[in-house]
């Protein structure tokens, strides 16, 4: 992973509602990249976290679910260290040839980076798992096809 993208940060856990979360102090779609969805990994006050931020109009949060806040000894109001970074792989650590394929193809490279984790490393893996370069360029092809028609998987 890049370290330039990943962001830390200090903040309180606030409550709305039913809601607990914390709030992020950055625009995601400015320091990684415009997406449909932000999936992110990283830690709060060391423990390691994995969710999906949500937003209402331009603020985004990260929302804490009770189970994660109690096994981790993390309560409304806390004051935390939080580090964050996008999950899976990103577009500019895929191979040269996948990177040309997707921009070149705006529609499936938005689908792709809307993408959970688990869908872009199984395209990926597929394509890298070619072992003639005239296969890897079909996969690669036909992943971009399935991408412009939005299909998680092949």
């Amino acid at each position: 992973m890049n370290p330039l993208s990943r962001q830390r940060f200090k903040t309180t856990v606030v409550q709305a509602g039913t809601r607990t979360y914390v709030v992020i102090p950055f625009n995601p779609h400015e320091v990684w990249g415009a997406k449909q969805r932000h999936y992110v990994t990283g830690s709060i006050n060391g423990r390691p976290i994995r969710g999906l931020l949500d937003s209402e109009a331009t603020q985004f949060f990260l929302p804490l679910g009770a189970a994660w806040r109690r096994d981790n000894g993390v309560e409304v109001g806390a004051k935390v260290e939080v580090v964050l970074a996008p999950e899976g792989p990103q577009a500019d650590a895929l191979a040269p040839d996948i990177v040309v394929a997707l921009d070149a193809e705006p529609q499936a490279k938005a689908f792709f980076d809307s993408l959970a984790t688990f869908y872009r490393k199984n395209y990926v893996r597929w394509v890298e798992s070619a072992k003639r370069p005239a296969t890897r360029q079909k996969r690669i092809a036909e992943m971009v096809q399935l991408l412009k028609a939005g299909k998680k998987q092949r």
